[in-house]
Formats: C-alpha cells, structure tokens, sequence
C-alpha cells in the first residue's frame, strides 16, 4: 500500500465536513420482505477538505500537499477532530478507554481498536507517544510496552495471565488520500481566494 507517513495540517482541515458511511446491499423479493446484507465489515470515512480556506498561502500549502501525494496516488494521515480519541472528543484520554483482547498467559501482540457498540474499528495510525496501556486494569509503564505507530500494533514486554483484560487509551488519526486528481482554486483579491472542496476517502492499511 502506497502510504505516506505524514499528516495533514491541522489548519487546512478547519471546517471540513465528512462521516461514515457503510455499503449495505438490499434485495426486495417477491413476498416484499427484504433481504440485506453488507460486504464491508467496517464503515468508512470520507470527508471534503479546503472549502473554508481564503488565504493564498493556506491555499498553496494545500495544493503543495496535494502535488506531494500525487493526487490519489499515496495514502496519508488526517486528524479527524470529530472522531480522533479512544474516548468522547472532550474526555480525557485513560488506559482503560478501549478493550484489545483477553491474555491467555502466551499471546503479547494486541491490535489497538475502538468500540462502536459491538463494531470494532481497526486503529492502524495511533498517534505517537499517545498510547496509554493497563491489564487487569493496572496501568503499565511505558517501559512495559512497545507501541507499533504504524500499524496499532500493541507488545507487552510480559504475557498478561490468563484471563487479564488487556485494554487502552490513544490519540489516533484516519488514513485517508485524495479522492480526486484536481484542484481548483479561484483568485478573488490579490490576498485572497477561494477553493473548490477537495474529497478525501478513508483506506484500509
């Protein structure tokens, strides 16, 4: 997967729109009752980005980013501010916000995910440094464990005991890239101007 490890700045973001959206299948048969089902597991995000912006110069960062990513062609991280904490927008994060998994007395490597009701999204771009871990509800020093800023893959120095519930706290951001190969910009003043909203898409990495 084309991905680059870097982040969008945060002020190119400012009053963008997006949400989650799901792909959901729907065959009506001849009785009229329906049959519906998904082939997605997971939602997926997807947001307008640069409609907001009048400054030339936020405007060309814009676009020098988009140029770097060439367009659709490379993955990169956006902080979705709406939704980018294990915990409520305003909460603090803990190390007890998310459930990774059981230990078993052998397994050390757990996924970092975060519950939305029964669904489970993959956290693959934790943010680092913001990883918070606890078992059995003990929090682990950061010497106890490594954190995979990459991937959201969690190590423990020591295999939980079986039974010990592994859980943890995060900061995170969504993968996403470009959904369009061009950018339009209108010249209003010589110090201003005005962007036609930019796509992005949430991909899976």
């Amino acid at each position: 997967m084309a991905f680059h490890e870097v982040s969008l700045p945060a002020r190119l973001a400012f009053g963008s729109t997006g949400g989650v959206e799901r792909r959901t299948e729907v065959v009506t048969l001849g009785s009229g009752y329906e049959r519906r089902s998904t082939p997605w597991a997971q939602g997926r995000r997807r947001y307008l980005i640069g409609a907001n912006l009048r400054s030339l110069d936020d405007m060309a960062a814009l676009t020098a980013f988009f140029e770097a990513r060439r367009g659709r062609l490379y993955g990169f991280r956006f902080r979705d501010f709406a939704d980018f904490k294990s915990c409520a927008p305003g909460a603090e994060v803990t190390a007890t916000d998310q459930t990774l998994g059981t230990g078993d007395g052998v397994a050390a490597v757990f996924s970092l995910g975060k519950a939305y009701g029964d669904q489970v999204r993959d956290i693959t771009k934790p943010v680092a440094g913001s990883v918070r871990v606890a078992v059995a509800g003990v929090a682990l020093d950061g010497a106890a464990f490594t954190v995979e800023a990459t991937t959201g893959r969690v190590t423990l120095a020591v295999p939980p005991e079986p039974g010990a519930v592994v859980t943890a706290g995060f900061v995170f951001d969504t993968p996403v890239r470009f959904d369009a190969d061009r950018i339009e910009v209108t010249l209003e003043t010589f110090g201003a101007g005005r962007m036609a909203a930019v796509p992005l898409i949430e991909i899976r990495v």
